[in-house]
């Protein structure tokens, strides 16, 4: 027994920028996306998770490893060695797709809590936005890193409801390894989001930043102006990466899943409202009385939690970005007197994405709406990715192999053709 005990601690100890960015992926926007997919299309993109799971492994795993092997994140390499308009563009869809992202998320964040507070929606959003700021501002890293990682448990109401419904797991399977493709254009709309929210803009620089961070609080040295780390390390930094995937996806595949029976098996097939989409995780709690507000309760706080997870998730890579772009002094674990730049940005950020709120959009549809948007923003990075994790000069020894190189780029392919299908189907009418 304490055999396993000890095992199990390793394991824990090892969870860290994968597992957070892995649940982060899994924002409201996500959680509103999915539950659209499964709604609008059943069980009909279901396949979608186990595409995902190794294209999003692969450009993960190449963004941390650049992170770890050059000591600098995304935007540094991209400084380093491209010119200012490929520096600029990457760092401008980054920062637009996030503060439109964040603005998303805070209004779901609110309409969440309307389920069970009877409060209005400016307080809220007011609230929410002070709360996050202060937790991201002025708590340092190491507190601020565990904090990240137990919201992610938050996830779990999903994968508990699978299992709580009755499915029609035979079904379920096919559709799960068997693709099913409608050519229309509200399909492929709903897929480039799906692509577009679990394969983010913001991942690819917050984890590669993240994984520069750890290396800093565990004081490694530099060896010829990059950190110190062996195979030890790049194997601990996969490791945390396919955990933080595979949970996301596990999540991903089970949101879905409970829309489609829950939801699209009873004639909902459109998400207008957060109550609508907690009505998913109604059999959750049908044993007991007054199920309805159980459910948007759990919903309710599933949504809270992966928000005050992912929002910051989102104005930090925002911020690592722009200041590595200008030289700035950028990192959680620098204190707010030492990165006003950093910290400005984080702020800046989080509160024009609080104004996208009180401009008419409503907050549900905002959240399909900027996972679309990801969709599309993250093809050219992902390109940039590929050519920096397979160069030499940039890479050296760490550089990408074929399998991941193979995969990274098979990754820009779907993802830029997904992209190209929706506007091509939207032209067509």
């Amino acid at each position: 027994m304490k055999k396993i005990f000890v095992k199990i601690k390793k394991i824990f100890a090892v969870f860290g920028p994968g597992v957070i960015t892995g649940a982060a992926d899994d924002d409201p926007s996500g959680i509103a996306t999915y539950t659209q997919t499964g709604a609008k299309f059943g069980y009909g993109q279901l396949w979608t998770v186990i595409v995902m799971l190794p294209l999003m492994t692969a450009t993960q795993e190449a963004c941390a490893r650049i992170g770890a092997v050059t000591g600098h994140g995304l935007s540094a390499v991209i400084k380093a060695n491209y010119n200012k308009k490929v520096l600029y563009s990457a760092v401008l869809l980054v920062v637009v797709a996030n503060t439109i992202n964040i603005g998303a998320d805070i209004g779901a964040l609110a309409a969440a809590a309307q389920l069970i507070i009877p409060a209005n929606f400016v307080v809220l959003t007011l609230g929410f936005t002070a709360l996050i700021l202060v937790l991201e501002i002025f708590t340092n890293y190491r507190v601020y890193s565990r904090i990240l990682k137990w919201l992610a448990l938050a996830l779990l109401a999903y994968p508990l409801t699978v299992f709580i419904v009755h499915q029609p797991w035979k079904t379920i399977l096919i559709a799960t390894f068997w693709p099913h493709v409608e050519l229309n254009f509200e399909f492929f709309f709903i897929i480039t989001g799906v692509l577009g929210t679990t394969i983010s803009p913001y991942m690819f620089f917050w984890q590669a930043s993240e994984e520069v961070e750890e290396e800093k609080m565990h004081h490694m040295g530099n060896l010829n102006g990059r950190p110190k780390i062996g195979l030890h390390f790049i194997k601990n930094m996969r490791l945390d990466n396919f955990i933080g995937m595979l949970f996301s996806e596990i999540a991903t595949w089970s949101i879905i899943v409970v829309a489609a029976t829950v939801l699209h098996q009873n004639g909902i097939t459109n998400i207008a409202t957060a109550a609508d989409a907690a009505k998913a995780l109604e059999p959750l709690v049908q044993t007991f009385p007054h199920a309805g507000f159980l459910a948007k309760l759990i919903f309710a706080i599933g949504i809270i939690g992966l928000g005050l997870l992912g929002i910051p998730v989102l104005s930090g890579s925002a911020a690592y970005a722009l200041t590595e772009a200008f030289n700035m002094k950028a990192g959680l674990n620098i204190k707010l007197k030492r990165a006003h730049g950093f910290y400005g940005v984080i702020t800046i950020a989080t509160i024009i994405g609080l104004m996208i709120n009180f401009i008419g959009i409503d907050p549900i549809k905002a959240l399909v709406f900027t996972a679309v948007f990801n969709g599309v923003a993250a093809v050219p990075l992902i390109f940039l990715i590929a050519r920096i994790a397979r160069n030499r000069k940039i890479m050296g020894e760490n550089r990408s192999g074929w399998l991941s190189n193979t995969v990274v780029w098979i990754t820009f392919v779907i993802m830029l053709l997904s992209a190209v299908a929706m506007f091509y189907t939207l032209a067509r009418g």
